[in-house]
């Protein structure tokens, strides 16, 4: 919940309301959770005597996917709603057997106070085809005049344990392509790729423990991504969209030769975490590890990623959570990264960028991700840093991973 306190000013010719407005008993919140208390304050300055029927408070919440005519009613147009927050409190009403309240000049306010359903409740979220929204409205029903009210956001988050154990089990796939066609091959390209645990948190540094052989007579150059993918359900139809919201390029690989990633970290940007919950809206992530192959369609392993708020706990392990820097409520709303510090690169192997060049032209975007803006607000592309040198020791990194990778 960013932002000032809501305030409406008067309407009608009498003007006798200078001012409504709406605040929360703690500003500072970031977001609710299941069976938390919403409190605040309704707060009404009066420039003279206000006669009023009510002053009621409301909270809604709901999802709602929709694409088409903006009328809604043509056939072609699709909309699904689902509620999650309904209530309904009166704070001022007239007394017994009155039909009016008077209100003296000055300035009134009124407490509030309610529970979220103990039931989950979706995190809050907004995209391309659709939104899960919870607002708080207060209305000053009057006589005579049009009704005033003020209305305020009230961001929601279900929380994800990426310490259950669906969510610690490691991710492991491997896959091959033969580079050319039929008589005219020139040798596979093969990739593993491994990441330690299925669920992680924003600010999560998610190291990637790979394998890429080149057998192919062609430059290759690997590569990482995590995406998001939107999917909307509407009147029985569905709209996907995809985003990249993180990459990291490793160095270019020659004919002949094998690269390995010892925990090449890819660090997540704050975005929304997964939603998983809700019918007609689903927030889906995944961590891509890719090579771009001159004149053939890339190879492509895709991992699948949950992102928590509740953050990973191992902290015996090399790669432990950053748990440290958060708190259990995660507000990811207003989440400040730290900076990572740049190391400088690897230049191990390393195929400059003139060579390069001169072999292939300028490599595309793959092309399952959109040129448009990422999720408003929340996903954001991270610039490529380069990654430290490996640690020493009398094993070389490069003999653990095979050890590692064997050994799954």
């Amino acid at each position: 919940m960013g932002g000032e306190a809501g305030s409406a000013a008067a309407v009608g010719s009498e003007g006798r309301v200078k001012s409504l407005g709406l605040v929360f008993e703690d500003e500072r919140k970031g977001c609710y959770s299941s069976g938390e208390t919403v409190a605040g304050h309704v707060l009404l300055e009066a420039a003279e005597p206000v006669s009023l029927r009510a002053l009621r408070l409301e909270a809604h919440g709901r999802a709602t996917a929709a694409w088409g005519p903006s009328a809604g009613a043509a056939a072609s147009a699709a909309l699904s709603e689902v509620e999650y927050l309904n209530v309904r409190l009166s704070l001022r009403e007239p007394p017994a057997g009155e039909s009016i309240l008077l209100l003296q000049p000055g300035k009134h306010e009124f407490p509030f106070s309610f529970q979220l359903p103990s039931e989950p409740l979706v995190t809050s979220f907004t995209g391309k085809y659709g939104s899960i929204q919870y607002c708080v409205r207060a209305v000053l029903e009057r006589p005579k005049v049009p009704d005033q009210s003020v209305k305020r956001e009230l961001q929601v988050v279900s929380h994800i344990d990426v310490n259950t154990p669906a969510l610690l089990t490691p991710v492991l796939k491997t896959q091959e392509k033969m580079v050319g066609c039929w008589i005219f091959t020139s040798g596979p390209v093969s990739l593993s790729a491994k990441i330690e645990r299925k669920g992680y948190c924003n600010g999560e540094a998610i190291p990637i423990y790979a394998e890429i052989e080149n057998c192919s007579s062609r430059l290759i150059v690997p590569k990482a991504a995590i995406f998001q993918t939107q999917t909307y359900l509407a009147s029985g139809k569905i709209k996907t969209v995809r985003h990249m919201v993180a990459n990291v390029r490793g160095n270019h690989i020659a004919s002949g030769s094998t690269d390995i990633w010892n925990g090449k970290t890819l660090k997540i940007p704050p975005v929304t975490p997964s939603i998983l919950d809700c019918c007609i809206i689903r927030v889906d992530y995944s961590l891509a590890v890719y090579i771009h192959i001159p004149g053939a369609k890339k190879l492509m392993l895709e991992l699948p990623l949950v992102i928590g708020t509740i953050p990973y706990n191992g902290f015996g392990s090399r790669n432990s959570s950053i748990a440290s820097q958060f708190s259990v409520d995660m507000s990811w709303l207003t989440l400040t990264l730290p900076e990572q510090p740049e190391a400088p690169p690897n230049y191990a192997d390393v195929v400059s960028e003139e060579e390069f060049s001169r072999h292939v032209p300028p490599y595309p975007p793959p092309p399952d991700c959109e040129e448009e803006a990422c999720c408003p607000v929340f996903a954001c592309i991270q610039e490529f840093r380069f990654q430290p040198p490996p640690l020493y020791s009398e094993v070389t990194e490069q003999e653990k991973a095979r050890l590692l990778l064997c050994s799954l």
